[in-house]
C-alpha cells in the first residue's frame, strides 16, 4: 500500500513539474495552410491571432493559444454579410491583412476590404463571439494597424507606398488629425504591413518590403517621437530569406511580421512564409511561422539569432499546452460543420442543408468558374503537402448537365474537379475535369451508378483523383502535376482548398448529397 501511495505522489509531482517546466523545440509553420498576414495580441497568458481571408466567407479567422505553438481556431471576426460584402471579390480581392489589438477590455480588428469600401475596424469584448458592424476609416492604403497610448488611438497604413500615421476615434472611425508620412522603408518595393511598438522610451516601426514573393523581407526603424523622424536599423532587414545562406531553404517568401512580448518577458515574432514543394511552386498558400526574438534594452530586435527561420526550431519555448487534434472525419448525419469550412464570397444559405443523414447542396447556375457571385461550394484548407481527402456522394433530382462532387480549388480560374454528371438520357457519368486558366481538359469520363466514393490523394508533385463504388477498391481516374494549380502558375494570394460542390445549369434544384468528409495527413 505504501509503495502504491508513493508511486501516486511521485507521478503527481512529475506531472506538476512537467506542466510548469519550460519546454524546448517546435515545428514550423505553427498554423499550416492558407493563413497569411498573421497578427497577435496578448491578454494575460492568452494569445489571440488573426489572418487574412481574401474572397472567403466568413472572414478573418481567429485563433487562441497559451504557448504560441498550438493554436485553436475559435471563430471568425466577420460572420455577417453586412460586415463582409464580397461580390466580385477574386483571389486578389476581399479581405487583406488584419491587425488585432486589445485595449481597456475591448478587442479591435482593423483590416481592408479592397473590393468594397477600403479600411475599417470591428470590435468586441469576446473574441469567440460576434464582432461589431464595420467602422469605416478615412485614411487609405492597406495593412492598417492600431497603436494605443495615453488615451489616444493611432492608425498606421501605407497609402501611396508610404507609411502614414494619424489619430482616430476607434469607436466612430472619425479621423482626428491629418495623415502624416513617417517612413518609406529602406528602398524595397511595396513598403507595407506597418506596426508601431514602444520599448525603452523609443517608438519602433516594423514593416515589410519587397512584395509577398521571394524578395520579401522585414525591416525596422525607430524614433524618440511617434511622428518621427525614424532612423533605419543599420542591420536591416531583420528577417529575410533572400540571401545566399537561405537560397535552398524549404521556407521562402518570409515577411509581413508582428512582434509581441509574452508574460515571461520573452519576445516573439510571427510572420508569413511559404513552402515550395514542386520545384519553385507552392500549393498551400502563405502560412504562419513563429520565431524567438532577442531584444535587449535600447537595442534593435534580433530574430532567431541570424534573421532566418527553420522548419525544426530548436529553441526554448513557453510551457507547451497541446491543442485538441483536428477531427479527421466529419459525419454529416450529425448535422454539423466546424469552423474549418468556408464559402467563396457571400453564400446563399438556402442552398445548404442537412437531410437524409447527409449534407445536401442545391446546385445553381453559378459554376465554379464564376468570379462574381457565390457558387454552391463549401471548402476547407489543404494544410499538408501529403494528404488523402475522401467523400461519398450521390446526385438526386437532376436534369441534364447537373453535377456534384469534390474539387481541389485555388480560385475560379484554377480548379480540378471530380464529380457525378447527369446525362440527358437519365444516366450518370463520373467526370474528372481540369480547369486551368484558358485550358479545360476532361481527364476521365465513364458511366457510374448511384452513390460513389471520391478520393483525392495529394503529394508534393501530383494530385491523384480516384473513385470507388464500395469504399474499398479504388480506381485511378486521372492525375495532374501540382505545379499547374500552384500560386506561381495560377496566381493569386490564396492556397489550395478542398471543396464539395453542386452545379445546375438549368436551375433544376438538384441536390448533391454527401455522407461524410475525411481528411488525413
Amino acid at each position: 500500500m505504501k509503495k502504491i501511495l508513493f508511486s501516486l505522489i511521485a507521478l503527481a509531482l512529475c506531472t506538476t513539474l512537467s506542466a510548469q517546466a519550460p519546454t524546448y523545440g517546435y515545428k514550423n509553420p505553427v498554423i499550416q495552410g492558407f493563413h497569411p498576414d498573421p497578427s497577435v495580441c496578448r491578454v494575460g497568458n492568452d494569445f489571440y491571432l488573426v489572418t487574412s481571408s481574401f474572397q472567403y466567407f466568413p472572414g478573418v479567422p481567429v485563433f487562441h493559444s497559451t504557448d504560441l505553438i498550438h493554436w485553436e481556431k475559435i471563430g471568425h471576426c466577420l460572420t455577417r454579410d453586412s460586415q463582409l460584402p464580397l461580390k466580385g471579390a477574386n483571389t486578389w480581392g476581399g479581405i487583406y491583412a488584419p491587425t488585432i489589438r486589445y485595449h481597456e477590455g475591448t478587442f479591435y480588428m482593423i483590416t481592408t476590404n479592397v473590393s468594397h469600401g477600403g479600411n475599417f475596424l470591428v470590435h468586441t469584448t469576446d473574441p469567440r463571439g460576434e464582432w461589431s458592424e464595420p467602422v469605416w476609416l478615412k485614411q487609405g492604403g492597406i495593412d492598417p494597424s492600431l497603436y494605443f497610448e495615453n488615451g489616444v488611438c493611432y492608425m498606421v497604413s501605407n497609402p501611396d507606398n508610404t507609411i502614414t500615421l494619424c489619430e482616430i476615434n476607434p469607436k466612430t472611425g472619425e479621423q482626428l488629425t491629418e495623415s502624416r508620412a513617417i517612413w518609406t522603408g529602406t528602398g524595397g518595393r511595396f513598403p507595407e504591413a506597418p506596426h508601431i511598438y514602444k520599448k525603452d522610451d523609443m517608438y519602433y516601426l516594423l514593416i515589410a518590403e519587397g512584395g509577398t514573393e521571394y524578395g520579401h523581407k522585414v525591416t525596422i526603424a525607430r524614433s524618440r517621437h511617434i511622428y518621427g523622424p525614424y532612423e533605419s536599423n543599420p542591420a536591416n532587414p531583420i528577417l529575410t530569406h533572400i540571401n545566399r545562406v537561405t537560397q535552398h531553404s524549404p521556407i521562402q517568401g518570409v515577411g509581413h511580421a508582428e512582434l509581441f512580448e509574452a508574460a515571461d518577458s520573452s519576445w516573439w515574432l510571427v510572420c508569413l512564409a511559404f513552402r515550395p514543394l514542386n520545384g519553385n511552386h507552392h500549393l498551400l498558400g502563405r502560412e504562419t511561422f513563429l520565431a524567438p526574438v532577442r531584444w535587449d534594452c535600447n537595442a534593435w530586435p534580433v530574430v532567431n539569432g541570424n534573421g532566418t527561420l527553420e522548419l525544426d526550431m530548436k529553441v526554448p519555448t513557453l510551457p507547451q499546452q497541446p491543442a485538441p487534434k483536428p477531427v479527421e472525419r466529419i459525419d454529416f448525419k450529425n448535422k454539423y460543420l466546424d469552423n474549418e469550412w468556408v464559402y467563396v464570397r457571400n453564400p446563399h444559405p438556402e442552398n445548404y442543408r442537412f437531410a437524409h443523414n447527409r449534407l445536401c447542396l442545391t446546385g445553381t447556375k453559378t459554376s465554379l468558374d464564376n468570379g462574381e457571385t457565390s457558387p454552391t461550394l463549401i471548402c476547407r484548407r489543404v494544410t499538408d503537402p501529403t494528404f488523402t481527402a475522401t467523400t461519398v456522394c450521390r446526385l438526386r433530382n437532376a436534369s441534364a448537365n447537373d453535377e456534384c462532387g469534390l474539387t481541389v480549388y485555388m480560385y475560379e480560374g484554377s480548379h480540378c474537379d471530380m464529380g457525378i454528371k447527369q446525362q440527358a438520357d437519365g444516366s450518370q457519368r463520373l467526370v474528372v475535369r481540369f480547369h486551368l486558366g484558358s485550358i479545360d481538359h476532361i481527364a476521365y469520363d465513364a458511366p457510374i451508378k448511384d452513390e460513389v466514393y471520391l478520393r483525392v490523394k495529394g503529394t508534393p508533385d501530383k494530385y491523384y483523383f480516384e473513385y470507388s463504388t464500395d469504399g474499398k477498391h479504388y480506381h485511378l481516374a486521372g492525375n495532374i502535376s501540382t505545379r499547374y494549380i500552384s500560386t506561381e502558375t495560377a496566381g493569386g494570394f490564396t492556397g489550395n482548398m478542398l471543396g464539395l460542390y453542386a452545379i445546375s445549369p438549368t436551375d433544376s434544384h438538384s441536390e448533391g448529397q454527401f455522407r461524410y468528409f475525411e481528411y488525413k495527413k
